[in-house]
């Protein structure tokens, strides 16, 4: 299986507070691998290391086998997109806007979007059901409607690895799973921060669980994700059924005082 994304012995610290200690992962192309954790744990520290928001020491991220310090940031630009959760923004951008500015790694410093542009930004918008918005302000939109767009202008980055971090916070159920499930559709290479336990046992063919900056455990959800795994990790008591595919469900009884 073709690796795509490797980090290896990665570390990470501020002061003398351990972030991550030694964590290696090997994401695999066309996989959903996600990360979970409890708050702090280093989940999105680890992916802002792998989508360069944080600075990374030679040889500890590759990309396709090249350590990612080799790659001008446009270069990796084209070859990962990420998507937040849903980011504030005060400028008046349309939907359209916000779609091309996907396109930037493909343009030139002040070059304006092309025709090209414009059409792969309005197929996008088709995929995420926006397109018949494109004209619409991005500010006045709901949150799952945002993240929709984001969705769409990652899209039109055209990249076939998809980054998320914590792209289900603060929306309603209805679109976490909606999102997910369009993601899941994509085909691409996925890797993801979930809070919520249950979307990463039903969409993720692989999982990191992280705990104080450590990988405590990794595998396939159904191999995993175990009552005691839960409350080792995550403090709390919880049932762990197994439904008709195989895929595991948590239903969480308490926190553990």
């Amino acid at each position: 299986m073709e690796e795509v994304i490797k980090t290896s012995n990665l570390g990470y610290k501020i002061g003398e507070k351990k972030i991550l200690d030694n964590v290696s992962v090997v994401i695999p192309k066309h996989k959903m691998i996600g990360v979970i954790g409890p708050n702090g744990s280093g989940k999105t520290t680890l992916l802002k290391h792998i989508y360069r928001v944080l600075p990374v020491d030679k040889n500890k991220v590759f990309l396709y086998g090249k350590d990612l310090n080799e790659y001008r940031f446009q270069d990796s630009a084209r070859e990962m997109s990420v998507m937040r959760q849903e980011n504030a923004t005060e400028f008046e951008y349309s939907i359209m806007e916000m779609v091309l500015l996907g396109r930037a790694p493909y343009r030139k410093a002040y070059e304006g979007f092309s025709a090209e542009d414009k059409e792969i930004a309005r197929k996008a918008l088709a995929c995420t059901g926006m397109l018949k918005h494109a004209d619409r302000s991005f500010v006045t939109l709901s949150g799952g409607e945002k993240q929709r767009v984001l969705l769409a202008r990652s899209l039109a980055q055209q990249t076939d690895i998809l980054i998320l971090d914590e792209p289900t916070n603060h929306l309603d159920v209805h679109y976490q799973w909606a999102l997910m499930d369009l993601v899941k559709e994509l085909d691409k290479t996925v890797v993801a921060v979930f809070h919520e336990l249950n979307l990463a046992c039903t969409y993720c063919d692989y999982l990191y669980i992280l705990k104080n900056g450590v990988i405590v455990e990794c595998g396939e959800p159904q191999h995993i994700i175990t009552s005691e795994i839960l409350k080792k990790v995550f403090e709390i008591n919880a049932d762990v059924v197994e439904r008709n595919n195989g895929r595991k469900y948590i239903f969480i009884n308490n926190a553990i005082a």
